[in-house]
């Protein structure tokens, strides 16, 4: 096996009714941009009631239909959020845990300390997280996933990676192994993705090979390293 190998994302995804939530961080292969993905999942109609919204360039879940809305708290929240020289996007409320952390002095993983996986039983689903921190015409980023160390959530397992930024190659980290019941979990190391230079090819690829009856929203985001120019697509299901 090839450690090395970056594979192209949308192979990675066919064919999987359930990768769940989803975060995709990397460097265009023109080493130019910096680029960042995030989409949701969802089996439940109260979890497939939302669309993502764009609000000063933060961005957020939001109800699609808001009578509909049966829980709140695990589906509603800002996923991506900029502070400073830094980008964070996750799949909960945790992008305020560590924005307000990081405002405090706190490194991303210190942050992260006071989050556990989501109280979701069975599923105890993970909570996962990125940041890009921008410098000098470049970024490294970092990416965590905070794990149920057993089936009965007792603790919490907690994994933080750390990337140098290199071109065309990205990390792509997901909630979930597959369907199931309860959920698998995602395991082992976020996988090594292609980025290409096309932002369009890109959404595109990557909205297409995601489960149809199950996808809900994806938010792509690329940033010029040379002029920090911000270009982002953006789709939902629900219209």
């Amino acid at each position: 096996m090839n450690i090395y190998e970056i594979h192209d994302i949308a192979p990675l995804i066919r064919d999987n009714a359930y990768v769940g939530r989803g975060i995709v961080i990397g460097k265009t292969a023109d080493g130019k941009k910096a680029a960042t993905a995030y989409f949701i999942m969802g089996r439940s109609s109260n979890s497939r009631n939302r669309i993502f919204t764009e609000k000063n360039g933060a961005v957020y879940t939001e109800p699609f239909d808001a009578s509909r809305v049966e829980d709140p708290s695990l589906i509603i929240y800002a996923a991506i959020r900029q502070l400073e020289n830094k980008l964070i996007v996750t799949n909960g409320d945790q992008t305020d845990t560590i924005y307000d952390g990081v405002a405090a002095g706190k490194t991303f993983s210190e942050s992260l300390k006071v989050r556990e996986f989501e109280p979701d039983a069975p599923n105890l689903t993970p909570r996962i997280s990125g940041m890009l921190t921008f410098a000098n015409g470049d970024f490294t980023y970092e990416m965590s996933i905070l794990k149920s160390a057993d089936p009965e959530g007792t603790a919490c397992n907690r994994y933080t990676f750390s990337y140098a930024a290199l071109p065309g190659l990205g990390h792509f980290i997901h909630t979930y192994v597959c369907d199931g019941n309860p959920i698998p979990t995602f395991q082992g190391e976020p996988e090594r993705v292609i980025i290409p230079d096309d932002i369009d090819y890109f959404t595109e690829s990557l909205w297409g090979a995601l489960n149809e009856d199950n996808k809900i929203s994806l938010y792509v985001r690329y940033t010029d390293l040379a002029t920090g120019e911000v270009e982002n697509r953006m789709i939902n299901k629900n219209k």
